[in-house]
């Protein structure tokens, strides 16, 4: 079964920025720059992808929960989501 939101694309272009900016990363290792410099900008990526993780787990369970009839399945998948929030 598919399951497209209307939120997918802009998740997917956050997490290509992401996969992008983590590449840079990967070349900033590698060209020797500071630590304190990767670590920032990791943190950076680190927050990209849980902010895109977040909008996703809740666009699937207001989705879920749009015109108040959640089946069963719907209130499972629920809880099983939250606990990757």
């Amino acid at each position: 079964m598919t399951a497209k939101h209307a939120s997918h694309p802009a998740i997917t272009a956050r997490l290509k920025r992401a996969e992008g900016h983590l590449r840079s990363i990967i070349g900033m290792i590698e060209q020797g720059r500071p630590c304190v410099d990767l670590a920032q900008q990791l943190h950076a990526v680190e927050a990209a992808i849980i902010a895109a993780k977040r909008e996703l787990i809740h666009d699937h369970i207001e989705h879920c929960l749009e015109g108040g009839e959640a089946t069963r399945s719907d209130l499972k998948e629920i809880k099983q989501l939250t606990r990757y929030l």
